[in-house]
């Protein structure tokens, strides 16, 4: 009997496969009993040929023969070295070594090659966890997670959300862990402990995310009013307050506006190259109306626009008419009762 790799190395757990070749030298057909001796306890072992269970086969004379022997060790074991043989009856035998590199451990185990992650109090940390069920029967683990209040913490596997996940035995499963911090975090490095847990066996892991500052920001006025008036065709300059009201710098804040048709806002500055965690900086819009506005509110909002986070103000611009006009107005009604007073004085009488 003859394979090629008599001596190998492998974790608890494996499965090996050893194609085995039967080699009859003589001038007749040989048949034998096949058997396993010496197999370690609770390893199992299985012979098949040409799709079937072998117990005993035959061999034509000077040919030979494959055979598949299948044996699986099992997850709880001592690391060492073990040894066994496949026998021909008592024609041949061929000595098998296994090297066990480690411990098995009959438990769960939940890893990440990545458990720290950096980044703002908006992004989403995404982290990938491997379940392994070092069981020897299928187990259905609830997923959960202690973070603290406010976050925001889901699993997903094989493209779904899920809160508890199927391994089968020796198996294992990739499981995507999204985490949101809650929304008022400051800065610093926070714990997430996750789990994988059913009656019978248990496994946590702690992921860790690392806060670098949070992006906010606010568009408002000194007095905090949102509101002004302006002549049709006439400007206004409103003072602006851009404030940073987070905890990280922002950087390169632009300064846009939506106004009614033929209205215009120009900024000075237009652009704030930097503006620090908690400080704040002004800004002159100079507003001006169509010279077709008619008298009554409009709405423009200017909007404040960094790549972390915006703020944008409304504003309702109340459109008065011309003094000149009302005057105009005034003199035609002055005019018509002067007609008036004339024509009754000429023809009163009659």
């Amino acid at each position: 009997m003859y394979t090629t790799y008599t001596s190998i190395s492998v974790p608890p757990g494996e499965s090996l496969n050893y194609n085995v070749e039967l080699k009859n030298d003589t001038g007749s057909v040989v048949t034998v009993p096949l058997s396993i001796e010496g197999l370690p306890q609770n390893w199992t072992a299985k012979m098949t040929g040409g799709g079937w269970d072998l117990n005993e086969i035959s061999v034509m004379p000077n040919s030979s023969q494959s055979i598949n022997l299948a044996v699986t060790v099992p997850m709880q074991i001592d690391k060492g070295t073990y040894r066994f043989t496949l026998k021909a009856g008592t024609l041949a035998s061929l000595p098998l070594t296994v090297q066990i590199t480690e411990k098995g451990t009959y438990q769960t185990e939940l890893t990440t090659d990545q458990a720290n992650m950096e980044g703002h109090s908006d992004a989403t940390f995404t982290y990938s966890v491997n379940l392994q069920n070092r069981t020897a029967e299928k187990q259905t683990y609830a997923l959960t997670s202690q973070a603290e209040a406010g976050w925001d913490v889901t699993f997903s596997a094989d493209g779904k959300q899920v809160s508890s996940v199927e391994v089968d035995p020796g198996a294992s499963k990739a499981i995507t862990v999204n985490v949101k911090p809650a929304e008022n975090v400051t800065k610093g490095t926070f714990k997430i402990p996750i789990r994988a847990h059913n009656q019978s066996t248990d496994a946590q892991l702690v992921l860790e995310a690392a806060i670098s500052g949070k992006y906010s920001m606010e568009l408002t006025t000194p007095s905090g009013l949102l509101s002004t008036s302006v002549k049709a065709g006439g400007s206004k300059t409103i003072e602006l307050v851009v404030k940073n009201t987070g905890t990280a710098d922002l950087t390169d804040i632009n300064l846009t506006s939506s106004t009614p048709a033929n209205w215009e806002v120009t900024f000075n500055p237009k652009t704030i190259d930097k503006l620090a965690a908690g400080k704040s900086t002004t800004v002159e819009a100079k507003l001006t109306s169509s010279d077709k506005a008619i008298a009554g509110d409009y709405v423009t909002d200017m909007t404040a626009q960094a790549s972390e986070a915006s703020s944008t103000a409304t504003f309702r611009v109340a459109v008065k008419g011309s003094v000149l006009w009302g005057w105009i107005g005034v003199l035609i009604i002055l005019i018509i009762l002067g007609g008036i007073y004339v024509l009754i004085r000429k023809y009163g009488r009659r």
